[in-house]
């Protein structure tokens, strides 16, 4: 299972991430040495106005070809660009500012710069992306301990008014989209009842006397969101749960242990759940895998600071490197995601190789 493991990894590392976010990277309208030769020009515009026109040229271009050392884009070869991007090659020594090449791509933590913000991404995303990793696994733990024994009762129940009340309530949460549902809590919880804060993660103005204190504040202003990525998550995971059992508890081996004697609790647990694993764990992950790209949603609607929020504040400001640094977060988070189906595969069912 290792060799595989690190095999999936070196395909996920090599060829869809770094490739394809690479080809995403050179396709997008973004020139960042003419974007920063085009602000200089306008800060000197002072200086340079009595230039001739052929010498303000001259300046621009040598200007220019500086910045586009310092980013590693003066050749049009895209191997050797690629190969820069990700830190594998030197960048080429700089005449203009007499700094020598050297390896500064992926590798080294060079992620790209944000316009938007003014400094490197690693240092606009390092916040949010822990408030979204917080914020998702809270969420998909509080919701699997929800829908698993809730789907497990209702199949247990199958038809009786508790199976048909969860079933009706479930609907909701699976018909209506999320930032719906987030409005209708937001009204009942933040305005009617004025229980939670309606947005943010701590409290404007807030000085903590300890980090706990800072932790417990922030526990309280995402509990809304949480609830609302729950409730939004419990009718698909839950009517999926109850169905998968369904069909196992239907099946002859459950007959034959019912047959032997067996306690219902080892019938439920030990030989239906069991093969009813198998289909539940793809809709998991896929689940899992959604709450992230619905957290965009969640972030934006309560003005969390994730990388939803982030995400969609950079494509509205063009900010492409930053964008781009995001996507290959939630590339990422799909690609784990996968991986880990088919590790649960192999776990779960000894018929299941996974070690080729």
């Amino acid at each position: 299972m290792f060799k595989y493991v690190l095999k999936r990894i070196g395909y996920m590392v090599l060829f869809i991430l770094l490739i394809v976010i690479f080809m995403i990277y050179n396709l997008t309208p973004s020139n960042r040495a003419y974007t920063d030769a085009k602000a200089d020009q306008v800060a000197m515009k002072q200086q340079l106005a009595g230039m001739s026109a052929e010498a303000q040229a001259k300046w621009f271009e040598e200007r220019y070809e500086m910045y586009q050392i310092s980013y590693g884009t003066e050749t049009n070869n895209m191997i050797l660009r690629y190969l820069r991007w990700v830190g594998l090659y030197p960048y080429a020594d700089n005449p203009y500012t007499g700094k020598e090449g050297k390896l500064n791509g992926l590798l080294q933590g060079n992620f790209g710069y944000s316009y938007q913000y003014k400094k490197d991404v690693v240092n606009v995303v390092a916040a949010p992306m822990k408030n979204t990793i917080f914020i998702n696994i809270f969420s998909t733990i509080l919701a699997l301990a929800i829908t698993i024994p809730l789907g497990i009762f209702c199949a247990v129940h199958k038809g009786k008014k508790v199976d048909n009340t969860v079933q009706v309530v479930t609907m909701l949460g699976y018909s209506l989209p999320i930032y719906i549902i987030a409005l209708i809590f937001m009204f009942f919880f933040c305005v009617l009842w004025r229980i939670f804060p309606i947005s943010g993660t701590k409290t404007a103005g807030a000085i903590y006397a300890t980090k706990w204190d800072e932790f417990i504040d922030m526990l309280y202003h995402i509990t809304l969101p949480v609830i609302v990525m729950t409730f939004a998550s419990l009718g698909g995971m839950t009517r999926y749960v109850r169905s998968a059992m369904i069909d196992a508890l239907s099946m002859d081996y459950i007959r034959t242990a019912r047959a032997k004697g067996l306690k219902e609790k080892v019938v439920i647990y030990s030989h239906a759940w069991r093969n009813a694993l198998l289909p539940i764990i793809t809709s998991i992950i896929g689940w899992f895998i959604s709450i992230f790209s619905g957290s965009v949603i969640i972030e934006n609607t309560f003005s969390l600071n994730g990388m939803g929020k982030l995400y969609w504040a950079g494509l509205s400001n063009l900010d492409f490197e930053l964008v781009l640094a995001i996507q290959m977060f939630y590339t990422i988070v799909a690609l784990i995601g996968s991986l880990l189906m088919d590790i649960s595969y192999g776990l779960v069912d000894p018929r299941v190789r996974v070690d080729k």
